[in-house]
């Protein structure tokens, strides 16, 4: 059973040690030639600790608290110990590793820029992604329920599906009219082989009384595929986009430092040949924050429609 939270627990943890020391070490001298804008890094983080703050009002159980917890922990962790080795003890080369103050200060500064930079690949994403799904999905279903088709089918998604997609991209800067078309071209090869795959294992891992029982009730064959095989296959398919969704952002993010003129793929590579590691340092924090919070928001979606399982 969950232990309940009393208000020691929610508020008297670790991190709250950590951030002590994060917020102390900021009065040590910076050894830095370059301001290191440490200000800004003490404003990030009492904003950081109002929200580990407030957050915690979310929780009902400690398992939860705890993960909560264990993540803060880490994230100050690397804050403290990427203040010392820049800012504070001037260990690395101030033009490849700024301090955290410059980041957050730059990235303050573009927000404008980070914001459409994101749109745009969030947009990239969605199309290629909802198309590749969409088209694997009723197809996978097709030939996992086949006899005849399935296992050519089979073996015809492991073998295109060991290909990267990026090979592609000659081929869809030809013949596709825009670099965005190419990108959602390669998002959508990303996403529908290994849906198509895992939609394919999931009909075919549906216990076969289920199949039987439908049909002595002599149900259609689309009522038997989308009303009964569909959902039964949900877990495997979910994998699947999970698959997608992770590759297509690695190659989006490659698609987009190659020519595109948008992205945040397009932000590093652009400021990358500026020589603004600052910028680059700023476009990996983003586009991993934004990663992971898509992949969360996914994740919560997947345990609300398999809510069934439980």
């Amino acid at each position: 059973m969950n232990e309940k939270l009393t208000v020691r627990l929610r508020y008297f943890r670790a991190h709250q040690v950590l951030w002590v020391i994060l917020f102390a070490i900021q009065f040590l001298p910076d050894r830095t030639n370059k301001d290191a804008l440490t200000p800004v890094l003490l404003w990030v983080a009492v904003f950081a600790e109002i929200f580990v703050l407030l957050l915690p009002l979310r929780f009902k159980t400690r398992e939860g608290m705890q993960l909560f917890v264990d993540v803060m922990c880490v994230i100050f962790v690397v804050l403290i110990a990427w203040t010392f080795a820049t800012a504070k003890l001037n260990l690395m080369n101030e033009a490849l590793f700024p301090t955290p103050g410059q980041v957050f200060s730059q990235m303050a500064a573009d927000y404008r820029k980070i914001f459409v930079n994101i749109g745009s690949s969030l947009g990239i994403i969605v199309q290629g992604f909802a198309v590749g799904c969409v088209c694997a999905v009723p197809l996978g279903l097709f030939f996992g329920e086949s006899r005849r088709y399935g296992k050519a089918a089979g073996y015809l998604a492991g073998f295109l599906g060991c290909i990267p997609p990026v090979v592609y991209i000659p081929y869809g800067i030809a013949l596709l009219p825009t670099f965005r078309s190419v990108s959602v071209f390669v998002i959508f090869l990303a996403t529908f082989w290994p849906v198509l795959a895992s939609t394919m294992s999931g009909v075919a891992q549906v216990e076969s009384r289920i199949i039987d029982s439908a049909r002595v009730l002599n149900v259609s064959r689309p009522v038997m595929l989308f009303r009964i095989v569909l959902p039964a296959s949900l877990p495997s398919i979910f994998n699947g986009m999970n698959i997608g969704l992770t590759i297509s952002f690695i190659l989006l993010t490659s698609a987009e430092m190659i020519g595109a003129r948008a992205g945040m793929g397009y932000y590093v590579k652009y400021y990358s040949d500026f020589g603004d590691f600052t910028r680059i340092v700023v476009g990996v924090i983003v586009i991993g924050v934004v990663i992971t919070a898509i992949m969360y928001g996914f994740g919560r979606l997947q345990r609300y429609l398999l809510r069934w399982k439980r």
